[in-house]
């Protein structure tokens, strides 16, 4: 796949308990078991998404811009990849 995203680019994470104990709304693979968190270029496509990710229906969620270069140093340690959705759920970019 060709690199789409550069260090300076903001993306649209799912954060998860924001203004609480926030984190990044993390998704599995099914097939692979592979843990990843989604990321979005627009924010209407994190929103359109929300309904198709995993989620504990007791916790608020809300999409929330985070440039790339914070994003890619937040999770490196985390054991989760980052895909690049669309607003369909689809896989951009790994």
């Amino acid at each position: 796949m060709a690199k789409t995203i550069n260090n300076d680019d903001w993306l649209w994470v799912v954060v998860q308990d924001p203004g609480g104990k926030e984190q990044f709304l993390g998704q599995q693979e099914k097939e692979s078991n592979i843990s990843f968190i989604p990321m979005f270029k627009q924010k209407e496509d994190a929103l359109m998404c929300m309904s198709l990710m995993t989620r504990d229906k007791k916790i608020k969620y809300e999409p929330q811009a985070v440039i790339y270069s914070e994003l890619k140093e937040q999770t490196a340690n985390s054991g989760f990849l980052l895909y690049l959705l669309d607003s369909e759920g689809r896989v951009i970019e790994k």
